[in-house]
């Protein structure tokens, strides 16, 4: 017999992440759809890779859901999708990617069979007939995103001598680098200018 009980904090059900459960009732088969649009989370909590690619704040997360009750508690599958923006890696003009990730999460019931074989963090739990997607909805954008976006696939970047786009710079562009050992001997001859 498991004496050991944990305790899970409460949801806050205005929360536009959490969902309520209730409707199904337990009952195995048993099934709804959701589709919401949640405001992307913005500080410590916001979707993306800080610096990199994020969900700008002000915006929705949109959401297209399918709650199944299931016999250790609700499968919630479907999709999210959202627009995220940053800086290209090569020459820093913006980018914008649209991303739409499949869901698949198992939400138990907190006195099922899940309890006894999974630790505490491995399996979401239910609290109360509800459950917080935010956790699974940030990890399933997350997962996909480049470390080092590009505007383009072919961006040529900047020119490291001048930091200007080599898009905009002439095809003869190019800077002259003397060996700093013939530097003395360049101001001892006479300019060719």
């Amino acid at each position: 017999m498991n004496t050991h009980h944990r305790s899970t904090p409460r949801l806050d059900e205005n929360d536009p992440w959490v969902f309520s459960t209730r409707e199904l009732a337990r009952r195995p088969g048993t099934r709804r759809t959701v589709q919401r649009a949640v405001p992307a989370p913005t500080g410590d909590e916001a979707i993306g890779i800080v610096g990199v690619l994020t969900v700008p704040d002000g915006t929705d997360v949109g959401l297209d859901l399918s709650l199944e009750s299931v016999t250790e508690g609700v499968y919630v599958s479907g999709t999210a999708s959202a627009q995220l923006v940053g800086e290209c890696s090569r020459c820093l003009d913006p980018v914008v990617l649209d991303l739409v990730e499949p869901l698949g999460e198992l939400f138990a019931y907190p006195e099922s069979a899940t309890e006894e074989t999974t630790d505490e963090d491995e399996v979401p739990r239910l609290v109360d007939e509800q459950f917080d997607l935010g956790q699974t909805v940030r990890d399933a954008l997350v997962t996909d995103l480049p470390l080092a976006p590009l505007c383009s696939p072919d961006c040529p970047g900047l020119c490291a001598g001048c930091g200007e786009k080599w898009v905009d710079l002439a095809p003869d562009h190019g800077h002259e680098t003397l060996d700093p050992r013939w530097a003395a001997l360049q101001e001892r001859l006479p300019s060719t200018d």
